[in-house]
Parts: structure tokens; C-alpha cells; sequence
């Protein structure tokens, strides 16, 4: 008995050392081949929670794909993630003054603020009705785009809310979507109606007008359309100059027959735009294949470049395109969900803050934002 033990144990120990070797041996090939799929390569499988390790720097998700984007990639500094929870977050601003960030959670009908100074974050506005795109004023004062009540409203200092736009020659807005200030004072948004598709991120209801661009001038409330030469305009942007206004045409979700791309037109007298022309398609070569994804929400830097959100096309697409003047992708800042919009902030306007599906992130670039928010 006691041989017939002893050879047991043998075995037991033999077949454990063979066991572990061949795990080990897997886990090395495992590795290997991890490394050579596209999502690991692309970084696609790395862990953001607290608990996961640190990233080995440079950090391999901002990716350089033109020699024209190395200097905008810092080598000792990582992509973070800030906060997650939400169901679709979009529409971050930066308030220079208080130093915080503001963003939406559309289907939760809030919005919520992170504090620079520690990161701390709380529900900044509940209810938002359904609040989109965001933004500040020449003046500090929060305006934001309302899918429930579509309309573009202005939060004042001494907490009422006004009421910038809610009507079109008499019929109500689809669903303004993003917004920007120009230095004239004059509001310029976008009107896609994604809020009143469904009961998910505003209030089910018909479009009544066609899709469109409009600028409402800062002395006269006046409400212009500057185009609606656009299948469904999204995010939006201008030029560091102001001279050319960017627009995300994400029409290709209920328009088969749209491109996926970011159009540009030229702006005169700072109030009308014309010639507008496609500045880069979404369409991207990605390995063997190609894709097309959307662009959302779009900043301009003070080099001109415009870095833009992207998303809906997977792995290795997913996150932020960085686009050259001249309309060329440059590089790539990719994350593990859909990102929805983007814009600079922190003191030196150099940390590029990215609201992407449930979470908010943020990467340090030696980029800096070209406009207030």
C-alpha cells in the first residue's frame, strides 16, 4: 500500500508539472498570438477600472498614423477613465472660470460636472430634458441643446433659463443637437432630430422641418438657417480664424444614400456660409479591410487640425480621428466604446476630455483647444 501511495503521488506530481507546463506553455502562445490579433495590437482588450495595471508608456492607443501628429502625442501620459454609469454621454464643455467640466447623459435626463481640482463628480442639472450638446458663452453662461423640449436654452447667473430658440418660421425645431458660440456672440447650431426618433433620448415625435444649421444672432435674437445643404448635421465647429465652419453629417443613419463624412464651408461677413464641399470621409483602411464609421461631435486645435469623435464601425476605429488641414487622418486616439463627442480643456486647454458611450475619459495632448469651449 504504502509503494502503491508513493507511486500515486509520483504520478499526481508528474501529471501536475506536465499540467502546469502546458498551461504555461499556452499562456505564452496565447499571449503570442493575442498580440498578433488586431484588437490587442490596436489595445483594444486593455482594462480602464481602478484595479487595472498602469499602461506601459508611450501609451499605444494614441496612435500615430502621419508624421504630422508625432508632436501632439506626449510619451508620459496615459488615456484615462474619469467616470462611467451613464447610458449615452455626450455634450462636454469646459467652464474655464469654475474649472469643471459639464457633460449630458441623455437618457437619464441629467447632466453631471467633474471638478478639476479633484476629480470629484456630481449631478450638476436633474432634470436636463433630455440635454445634448453643450456649451459656454463669451460671458461664462452654460447653453445647451434640449431634445425633450427642442429647443436651445441659456442658463443665466441667477438660475432662470432662457429660452434662445425653440421655433422655425412658426414650426418647432426636430431636436437641436450641439452648439457653438462665435466671437461676435452669436450661437450657431444643429438641428438632426435624433431626440424625437424615439422615447430613449427625448420625446417621440415627427420632424416637421428639413434637417438644418442655424445661427442666432446675439443682438437681435434673430434665428437665420445658414444651410441645410446637410443630410442630418451633427457636431459642429469652426476654424481657428472662423473663416471655415466644420460640420459632422451623420445622415447615413436613416439616409442610406448620405456619406459618412465632415463637410466645410466657407463663412462670410461671419453671419451666411457658402461653398460648402466634403472635408474627409469616415470611410478608413483598417488592416485588410475597409470601414466607415461616424463622425459626432468635432473641436478644432489652434494648428487648424480637427479632431473629431468616431464610432459605430468596431475595434480599432472607435474613439477619436485627428484630422490635418488639408483633411488627411493623422492619428488616432482609440477607446474600448463608441465616443460621442470631444472638446479641450484644463487650464493650458491642452487635455482632451471624450464623452464615449457609459464613460468619460480623458488624455493629456501637446495640442490646445482653439476655442472658448
Amino acid at each position: 500500500m504504502a509503494v502503491k501511495s508513493e507511486n500515486s503521488l509520483q504520478r499526481r506530481q508528474t501529471d501536475r508539472r506536465s499540467f502546469l507546463a502546458s498551461a504555461t506553455g499556452a499562456a505564452i502562445a496565447g499571449a503570442a498570438i493575442c498580440v498578433a490579433t488586431p484588437g490587442a495590437v490596436l489595445g483594444q482588450d486593455r482594462r480602464y477600472g481602478q484595479d487595472a495595471p498602469p499602461v506601459r508608456y508611450p501609451d499605444p492607443d494614441v496612435v500615430v498614423l502621419d508624421p504630422r501628429f508625432a508632436k501632439y502625442k506626449i510619451g508620459n501620459t496615459p488615456i484615462r477613465r474619469l467616470y462611467t454609469g451613464m447610458l449615452w454621454a455626450e455634450g462636454p464643455a469646459w467652464n474655464g472660470v469654475g474649472r469643471f467640466l459639464v457633460w449630458s447623459d441623455i437618457p437619464n435626463n441629467i447632466q453631471h460636472r467633474i471638478l478639476d481640482e479633484d476629480g470629484h463628480t456630481s449631478v450638476f442639472r436633474n432634470p436636463s430634458n433630455n440635454s445634448n450638446g453643450n456649451t459656454f458663452d463669451w460671458e461664462g453662461r452654460q447653453i445647451s441643446c434640449e431634445h425633450a423640449t427642442r429647443r436651445v436654452v441659456r442658463y443665466e447667473y441667477n438660475g432662470t433659463t432662457s429660452v434662445l430658440a425653440d421655433k422655425w418660421q412658426g414650426k418647432p425645431f426636430n431636436a437641436p443637437n450641439d452648439a457653438i458660440v462665435h466671437p461676435d456672440g452669436s450661437i450657431w447650431f444643429t438641428d438632426p432630430g435624433y431626440g424625437s426618433h424615439g422615447h430613449y433620448e427625448g420625446n417621440k415625435g415627427d420632424l416637421v422641418i428639413k434637417e438644418a444649421v442655424y445661427r442666432i444672432d446675439a443682438k437681435t435674437a434673430a434665428i437665420d438657417m445658414v444651410t441645410d445643404e446637410i443630410f442630418k448635421p451633427n457636431g459642429l465647429c469652426f476654424s481657428p480664424d472662423y473663416k471655415k465652419l466644420y460640420i459632422a453629417d451623420t445622415g447615413a443613419s436613416h439616409y442610406p444614400q448620405a456619406p459618412a463624412q465632415i463637410k466645410v464651408w466657407d463663412v462670410v461677413d461671419d453671419k451666411r456660409l457658402r461653398n460648402g464641399r466634403e472635408f474627409t470621409s469616415m470611410k478608413m483602411k483598417l488592416k485588410d479591410r475597409e470601414v466607415t464609421g461616424f463622425a459626432d461631435g468635432i473641436r478644432a486645435d489652434v494648428d487648424g487640425n480637427i479632431w473629431t469623435s468616431a464610432g459605430w464601425a468596431g475595434a480599432g476605429y472607435d474613439g477619436v480621428h485627428i484630422f490635418a488641414p488639408d483633411g488627411a487622418r493623422i492619428g488616432q486616439i482609440l477607446l474600448p466604446e463608441i465616443c460621442s463627442n470631444v472638446c479641450f480643456g484644463g487650464p493650458k486647454r491642452n487635455r482632451l476630455f471624450m464623452t464615449a458611450s457609459q464613460s468619460l475619459y480623458a488624455v493629456y495632448v501637446e495640442a490646445q483647444g482653439a476655442h472658448v469651449t
